[in-house]
């Protein structure tokens, strides 16, 4: 029966411990069973899949998180379509890249369960390998829902700028340039816009900051509305601004939906009877794969670009050289079999 198989690691598990005199055991099933009881009442559940024929193998603790009578008949192409659609995509891509490298890994996954109930986990996956190929996934499922929602909470306190109530730059840096590798929320990426609009500084400078407010004010709204399905929208210092694409939303030709956006923001904004001019420059730095790119070296090519953005008669939108072209790389085609 389905969910059977994994407990002979919880038994082999148990009866290492009591060889090496860790623990009283009263017999091997018996510290099987319990095992798989503690574990699934902290929330974890250990899980295995059969790469020959994609059979899953679960302990109570994931049959809990999924919402699922314990025991019951698992078919993974039911179990893939309770994932959420960005967790799903890259579930599937780091699986397939674990299968052909032979290498595990970790990523922090929503799911809905039958019950409509939405749920966090960590998912902690290692490859068996025989032959040169791989066998064999397997790994452990742990509910982490209230502590991320307590970490959500936090992290909201100190993620917006309290000027545009944009993204801040504190939220920039950790979830592009110090992505943790279980994230999901930045996949798959498009490309990293970086704009400069000069003037700012000069309108809080002259006018004052109540026109100062105005500006960003204005800006922050067309920012959104220039890149509705964007990613993260950041402000990352006084005059500069970041977006991050999603690499399946951008389609035609990306470059003249920046310029499209520049020239929104180009236009005058007007307070108290002013009209405060602006000029935004942009430069593009598409990722190399949407699941799997550089963002520090992104950072630093759109940096570059940005700098030539409207000098000396260039155009305002520059594209970092050496970036693939549009569009980067997307996941493989998911397994159904």
């Amino acid at each position: 029966m389905p969910g059977l198989r994994a407990f002979d690691g919880w038994a082999g598990l148990s009866a290492r411990l009591a060889g090496r005199h860790l623990v009283r055991q009263p017999g091997v099933a018996a510290g099987a069973a319990l095992l798989d009881r503690a574990t699934a009442d902290a929330g974890i559940g250990a899980w295995e899949c059969d790469l020959s024929d994609q059979a899953l193998s679960w302990t109570s603790g994931v049959f809990d998180l999924f919402g699922l009578p314990r025991g019951s008949r698992i078919d993974r192409r039911d179990i893939v379509e309770m994932y959420s659609d960005d967790s799903r995509e890259a579930m599937e891509w780091l699986r397939a890249d674990a299968v052909a490298r032979g290498r595990g890994f970790t990523l922090d996954a929503q799911i809905c369960r039958p019950d409509g109930q939405r749920r966090w986990m960590r998912l902690t996956t290692a490859v068996q390998n025989q032959g040169g190929r791989a066998r064999r996934i397997y790994g452990l499922k742990r509910d982490i829902t209230e502590s991320r929602a307590e970490w959500d909470k936090l992290r909201r306190a100190v993620d917006h700028d309290p000027e545009t109530g944009l993204a801040s730059r504190s939220c920039f840096e950790r979830r592009f340039l110090d992505r943790p590798a279980t994230g999901v929320e930045l996949w798959p990426l498009g490309a990293l816009v970086l704009i400069a609009v000069d003037g700012v500084g000069r309108v809080f400078d002259g006018p004052g900051a109540a026109a100062g407010a105005a500006c960003l004010d204005a800006l922050a709204n067309r920012l959104v509305a220039g890149f509705p399905d964007a990613l993260l929208i950041a402000r990352v210092d006084d005059e500069h601004f970041a977006v991050l694409t999603h690499a399946h939303r951008a389609s035609g030709d990306f470059e003249s939906q920046v310029a499209a956006a520049l020239a929104q923001l180009a236009a005058p904004i007007y307070w108290s009877g002013r009209a405060l001019a602006l000029r935004p420059r942009a430069a593009i730095a598409a990722a190399e794969n949407g699941f799997a790119y550089e963002a520090p070296a992104m950072l630093a090519d759109a940096e570059r670009a940005l700098a030539r953005a409207g000098q000396n008669g260039l155009a305002a939108v520059q594209v970092a050289p050496g970036r693939p072209v549009w569009p980067v790389a997307t996941p493989p085609a998911r397994r159904r079999g």
